[in-house]
């Protein structure tokens, strides 16, 4: 029965299963799409931090040897050098080499060759004042928000898909109990078939319907015993383990986990706080309005200060404090024409914001519809199920019925073949729908979003912009 409270974080122990709980436990660890939504997360909080680090200063070392041969018909020859060179200096006798560019010119420039030492530090620092580096950390945020809420819904679909093959395997082994046991039953008449007719109470129609009946009911087995192999191997998978792995574990037969009789569902508007799709969908929403941002902040100049200090000399004994050089200033970057590109530029954001706008709400009505089907499939299949219980009971009076009416000679063994192709359709029919209904269950907890709180939690030092 469903109830208005708080969901249980753990709802698959409510099954009462310990085979089931173990096989959750094992799903964080073990599950490869869990673990490559876990690589995903790692990768979008590295490109968050170095997104971050355009908020900083840059600061580079460097340094270099050049050996040098300057020609009298080059540079030069500008300024009437010849043998002693001429005057003036570039820019890589002046601060650095630019950033450690190799090939500067002393200020006398002899025609033989020299060596060139410099060594050095540069520095650069965009100053955000229109914001665009400060939109692209919180567009790093939201995004990096996204993968892990993309990570726990991972973990949440995969916690769910083992639960409901779980309970698809008990209801196989179930069925197949009930295959065996009318199997022998049906063994059975065969036998009291047989005598009958050895004694002139029943035909040789009756033996051969009796030994078809056999016959239709062990051609089930092997089907069975295929799908309960298969789930074995289905679980199996989703734990990232080899096939048959866990035979030995799962093999020996057990009840379909019963379902609880109060049923935890919460209210709707924790619906939003707690399903993590939606949650991934409002952080890429988020992370859409940023870029637009960020668009818009380069229609702005670009003011950057940069800077250089270093040591130059032709010998190394002579890299002093006499030898240094720097140069530091702002520089200005202003967008003048880009042939539309900032404008498109900004069109796209807008729009991609727009379909993550869209997306959101398309994803907060799923989930509500998700919900309200699974509750309507939960119930509808426990009202089903109840009535199939009762047509087991009468089916199964009717066969004794029937059985008993043979034995007396007073009808024929259509009846009782009949009564026993009843039993077994209702029987299966039964037990499917006790399967169906733990399935709905687990269907429900995930529409619900109760799962991920346990391996993936939010941590207090992540907090939701």
């Amino acid at each position: 029965m469903p109830v208005a409270e708080p969901v249980d974080a753990e709802w698959w122990t409510r099954f009462n299963d310990p085979a089931l709980t173990s096989l959750v436990r094992r799903v964080a660890a073990g599950n490869l799409d869990v673990r490559a939504a876990t690589s995903r997360l790692a990768q979008s909080r590295a490109q968050r931090g170095i997104t971050a680090a355009d908020q900083f200063p840059q600061l580079n070392g460097n340094a270099s040897y050049t050996r040098e041969r300057q020609s009298k018909q080059g540079v030069i020859s500008i300024f009437g050098g010849s043998g002693g060179g001429a005057g003036g200096g570039t820019a890589g006798t002046q601060s650095n080499g630019l950033g450690g560019r190799q090939g500067g010119i002393p200020s006398t420039v002899p025609l033989a060759p020299f060596d060139l030492f410099q060594g050095g530090f540069d520095a650069s620092w965009e100053l955000d004042l229109w914001g665009r580096v400060r939109r692209a950390v919180e567009s790093a945020d939201a995004s990096l928000e996204a993968s892990t809420e993309a990570q726990r819904a991972q973990l949440l679909s995969s916690i769910a898909e083992v639960a409901r093959d779980y309970v698809q395997l008990r209801g196989t082994q179930e069925t197949l109990r009930l295959t065996r046991d009318n199997l022998s039953t049906a063994e059975q008449s065969v036998k009291l078939t047989i005598e009958r007719a050895r004694g002139g109470l029943a035909t040789d129609l009756d033996v051969a319907n009796a030994r078809a009946q056999l016959e239709a009911t062990a051609a089930n087995i092997p089907q069975l015993e295929q799908q309960e192999a298969q789930s074995i191997n289905a679980i199996g998978l989703l734990l990232g383990m080899p096939p048959a792995a866990l035979q030995s574990e799962l093999s020996p037969r057990k009840p379909v986990p019963p379902v609880p009789p109060r049923v935890p569902i919460g209210v709707p508007s924790e619906l939003a706080r707690r399903r993590p799709d939606i949650r991934q969908a409002e952080a890429q929403l988020h992370a859409a309005t940023a870029d637009i941002g960020m668009a818009k902040a380069d229609f702005y100049p670009k003011l950057t200060l940069s800077g250089s200090v270093a040591l130059q000399a032709l010998q190394v004994r002579n890299l002093g404090f006499s030898a240094n050089t720097y140069s530091f200033g702002p520089s200005l970057t202003i967008p003048i024409f880009e042939g539309g590109r900032l404008r498109r530029t900004v069109e796209l954001r807008e729009a991609q914001q727009q379909e993550a706008a869209i997306n959101y709400q398309k994803t907060v009505l799923q989930a509500f519809t998700d919900v309200d089907n699974a509750l309507i499939a939960y119930a509808a299949e426990q009202r089903r199920r109840s009535r199939l219980a009762e047509q087991v009971v009468q089916s199964r009076r009717a066969l004794n019925l029937a059985q008993s009416r043979f034995r007396q000679g007073v009808s024929d063994f259509l009846e009782v073949l009949t009564a026993q192709r009843t039993v077994l359709a209702a029987e299966q029919q039964l037990s499917d729908s006790t399967a169906t209904v733990s399935a709905n269950l687990v269907s429900l907890y995930k529409a619900l979003g109760g799962g991920w709180e346990v391996d993936f939690p939010v941590k207090e030092a992540v907090a939701r912009p």
